[in-house]
């Protein structure tokens, strides 16, 4: 089984990354996007056993919690499957 991480910037939070992007994107003559956000998408691939384990999502939320996101600027949103 496979979970998926996706990590973003919180909405209150500037985003230079994104900002360099759209600009980026308006130089190469793409027009009309109104705004870009950057985050991360983190893939963890579970043997078998720990995917039947009763508490995943919360095992992989605190994961996200503890290690793959940084709970004062990012949001993240845990998918299973």
């Amino acid at each position: 089984m496979k979970a998926t991480v996706y990590v973003r910037l919180k909405q209150e939070v500037l985003d230079p990354q994104g900002d360099a992007v759209k600009r980026a994107l308006g130089s190469l003559g793409i027009e009309g996007v109104k705004g870009v956000r950057v985050g991360k998408l983190i893939e963890i691939e579970l043997d078998p056993a720990a995917s039947a384990a009763p508490d995943l999502e919360a095992r992989i939320a605190r994961m996200a919690d503890e290690m793959l996101a940084n709970t004062v600027i990012e949001d993240y949103e845990v998918k299973l499957g």
